[in-house]
């Protein structure tokens, strides 16, 4: 399906020719304000009437469809959208507000909605209107993807149906720093969609090689430098804990390199480094048949990467960049590796097998030691580590831990701008413990207790003391149960808007 387009005007909202009007209303207002009075006049004081009978209270994801008839209105139709109470109001409201019109739009049928931003620069946190540009544009292509490339009818399905989303701007200048953000939002969007495009192929089909095909594919189109080890590299890299986890599987591992140099040549690079499990049985510790067909999503940090990295390269994005992603299946075989077995790291560490299922912190480990060739300035690496961060945090924020106080306080702000809320968690002394071993140097797991945080104590185990570093723990995040506004059910590209807000940041500061 084509990927939804935005576009500007430099018109009253009243006067905008459109089959869907969109006009956001917050909880307890109990008139029109601002461009609203304007339509609510037009329309013979339709929308006033709406509000005093309380019919339509503004509510969070509240809506109602008027249809003005016999007006000076030139819209088809008014969609009324609850912003909820003005103090509450943050930028995924309006990216809500933005998957409730599309969706609105979907099931009329309709080709296209406008919407006025007016509302968004009166909330407690003062935001621009470039930013509310921005957060509306993201949304509305996410929300406008759905992956359909394997039903055998496609066309008569109405998800294809919106094709477009006009902003409404004020006046030139307004509609000027409308377009950039537009532009910036669509590249956030789009790289997303990316990263939910690959996370949502099947096990089959998006295999380790698979990934390096995608990753050469964006190193072709934007000049970047790859490389890609294949098994007998990684051994002469002494990748074994990467290699511990492929051995059970008749796919090959793949170590995925991507390089964007946009920055100043021989300036130190940001490192962004993804899980990359294509399937994740758990291997001999395996995982209950129950909704296993979603370990297809254990590569969806590596699927973040890729997407970031392609939009990094899109905006041309003064900084230098190194990907990193470890790739493979972990199953259980005759070769597979076993709890109580002992391995090497790309580091030197050995390590207990505890339980294979925690297999993704073992192929992070080769790569976060891998990365410290690069000696980057700074690193994040995302993952589906644990299913104790769901527990903890559920699918509403990422768990979020670190090595340097000032990079995690960094990415809290970045993610809170992102619209992927983090939330820190504690790598205290204490939980290291859980991870001592009696024959090794570390154990893979620490048991049950502080699941999320023991996963993040080992991942430290093999960063450089002296790279800033932040680890994302997004098994709660990375695909959604129900479909939500602007994400449908599925996979969720988080954290690649992050990513991208991350290195953008870094490169303007």
């Amino acid at each position: 399906m084509g990927e939804l387009r935005v576009s500007t005007v430099r018109a009253a909202a009243s006067d905008v020719a459109t089959p869907l009007l969109v006009l956001p209303i917050y909880e307890r207002d109990t008139k029109p304000v601002g461009i609203g009075a304007e339509i609510d006049s037009r329309m013979g004081g339709a929308v006033s009437r709406v509000l005093e009978s309380a019919d339509f209270r503004g509510r969070k994801d509240e809506t109602l469809v008027l249809f003005p008839h016999n007006t000076q209105l030139k819209a088809e139709r008014v969609l009324l959208i609850g912003l909820g109470k003005r103090e509450g109001y943050t930028l995924e409201r309006l990216r809500r507000v933005v998957g409730l019109a599309l969706r609105t739009a979907e099931k009329l049928g309709l080709p296209s909605f406008a919407l006025s931003l007016e509302h968004t620069a009166h909330s407690g946190e003062r935001l621009g209107l470039s930013l509310s540009a921005r957060a509306a544009s993201e949304a509305a292509v996410m929300g406008a993807w759905d992956f359909r490339q394997y039903k055998s009818r496609k066309d008569d399905d109405p998800h294809t149906s919106v094709a477009e989303m006009t902003l409404i701007a004020s006046n030139e200048r307004e509609q000027k720093d409308f377009e950039q953000a537009a532009g910036l939002g669509t590249v956030l969007g789009r790289s997303a969609n990316l990263a939910r495009e690959l996370a949502s192929q099947p096990g089959n089909v998006a295999t380790p090689t698979y990934l390096a095909d995608a990753a050469g594919d964006i190193a072709k189109q934007h000049g970047m430098k790859i490389t890609v080890l294949d098994r007998a590299q990684m051994r002469a890299e002494n990748m074994f804990a990467l290699l511990a986890v492929a051995q059970g599987s008749a796919e090959e591992p793949r170590f995925i390199v991507l390089e964007y140099n946009g920055g100043k040549a021989g300036d130190r690079p940001l490192a962004l480094i993804g899980k990359g499990v294509t399937f994740d049985s758990g291997g001999i510790s395996i995982k209950p048949a129950e909704r296993m067909e979603d370990m297809k999503y254990d590569m969806s940090g590596a699927a973040a990467v890729l997407g970031a990295m392609r939009g990094i390269a899109e905006l041309k994005v003064r900084a230098n960049v190194v990907g990193l992603i470890p790739a493979t299946e972990n199953m259980p075989s005759g070769t597979a590796v076993k709890p109580g077995d002992v391995i090497s790291s790309h580091l030197g560490k050995s390590i207990e097998i505890i339980n294979t299922d925690a297999e993704g912190r073992l192929i992070l480990a080769d790569a976060l030691a891998y990365a410290r060739r690069y000696n980057p300035v700074a690193m994040i690496d995302a993952a589906t580590l644990t299913g104790a961060v769901v527990i903890a945090l559920g699918q509403q924020a990422i768990g979020l831990m670190g090595n340097d106080g000032d990079l995690i306080d960094e990415v809290m702000a970045v993610g809170l701008r992102a619209g992927e809320r983090c939330w820190n968690l504690p790598l205290w002394d204490e939980y290291r413990e859980l991870l001592d071993s009696n024959i090794a140097d570390i154990k893979n797991s620490g048991g049950r207790h502080a699941g999320t945080i023991t996963g993040g104590w080992f991942l430290k185990e093999f960063v450089a003391e002296d790279i800033p570093w932040a680890h994302l723990d997004i098994a709660g995040m990375a695909y959604k149960d129900d479909a939500a506004s602007y994400l449908r059910k599925g996979a969720t590209g988080t954290p690649t808007r992050l990513f991208i807000e991350w290195v953008r940041g870094r490169a303007e500061a």
